[in-house]
């Protein structure tokens, strides 16, 4: 029986139900997708291409910000794009080794997202905490060293959820009750023992949210306390709205990450995967690009350059 089963295992086909609509219904929220696909690409893109073209904006701050907006659109990338399709031509149908593939790009970057605020964090804790000595200590090699192990240990992370995901057994036909193949949803739809597998993703999420989560959360006591010795109330004002952007993005992606990995209730952990998935990608460059003086100068330069050159 246990061999039938992995075999049925192995040719299963997985059936992506997220959303029981009308053919309205499927119209509309494919044209939703689109929009919101459509906002996080060229937001995103508008960011890295700012920072790519303007010098002023080479400092360790914008080179994290160019590897976020990077990284969200590939993010996004993982899973719209088949929702779109599935929206589009009504084929909810995903083979299972495209579904792990789905699985471990989804992992690997949203764990990625949380390492990387944390680097952006503590490069604000510096800038705030150690003016002086601010471009000395962020180097470039020192962006590279917190950059880097970002996405090295959320590649290790997603590689061992994904393999232990693997082992899985389902029937020939699955229901994924997500838009995606989460790890949730799958872990619901299997039909051997997972009480141990939805332990290990208890301390997995704890582990990958603690950890970025208590760096924040001392970098940030350590930038009030400082900031609170400024004797100035615009010069406090000045220094804190510097880190405004930041805290903005980490409270709405950690907040719903929490909120989406310690709940059980399958109809919550849809609303709540398409606000993890969707809000901040989206709200990344609004945020960055309406509250950030330099990103709106840049926008300016770039658009008095190309109005120039028309004339």
């Amino acid at each position: 029986m246990d061999k039938e089963l992995t075999n049925n295992t192995l040719h299963s086909v997985f059936y992506i139900f997220a959303f029981s609509t009308s053919e309205i219904g499927r119209i509309m929220i494919l044209a939703a997708v689109l929009l919101i696909y459509f906002i996080i690409l060229s937001g995103n893109l508008l960011i890295i291409t700012l920072i790519c073209l303007d010098p002023r904006l080479s400092t360790p701050m914008y080179l994290f910000l160019c590897n976020l907006s990077t990284l969200d659109i590939l993010y996004v990338s993982t899973t719209l794009p088949k929702l779109i399709y599935i929206c589009h031509t009504g084929d909810h149908l995903m083979s299972h080794p495209t579904c792990l593939a789905q699985l471990y790009l989804y992992l690997w970057f949203g764990n990625t997202e949380a390492y990387l605020l944390t680097a952006m964090a503590i490069d604000r804790y510096v800038a705030v905490c150690f003016p002086l000595h601010y471009s000395l200590i962020m180097s470039k090699r020192v962006c590279v060293l917190l950059a880097f192990p970002a996405w090295f240990m959320s590649a290790i992370n997603a590689s061992i959820m994904t393999s232990l995901s693997y082992n899985l057994k389902f029937f020939a036909v699955v229901k994924v009750r997500n838009f995606f193949c989460d790890i949730k949803a799958l872990i619901t739809a299997a039909i051997n023992d997972t009480k141990p597998l939805w332990k290990l993703i208890f301390v997995n999420t704890v582990t990958v949210s603690l950890i970025p989560t208590s760096l924040i959360f001392a970098s940030y006591t350590c930038i009030i306390c400082t900031v609170l010795k400024i004797k100035s109330s615009v010069g406090r004002w000045k220094t804190f709205s510097s880190c405004s952007s930041h805290i903005t993005i980490v409270v709405l992606y950690f907040g719903s990450a929490i909120s989406l990995y310690m709940t059980h209730s399958l109809e919550q952990d849809v609303v709540l995967t398409v606000i993890f998935v969707t809000l901040v990608p989206m709200l990344n460059p609004l945020v960055y690009s309406l509250r950030n003086k330099d990103i709106k100068q840049a926008i300016r330069l770039i658009i008095h350059r190309k109005t120039s050159s028309l004339l």
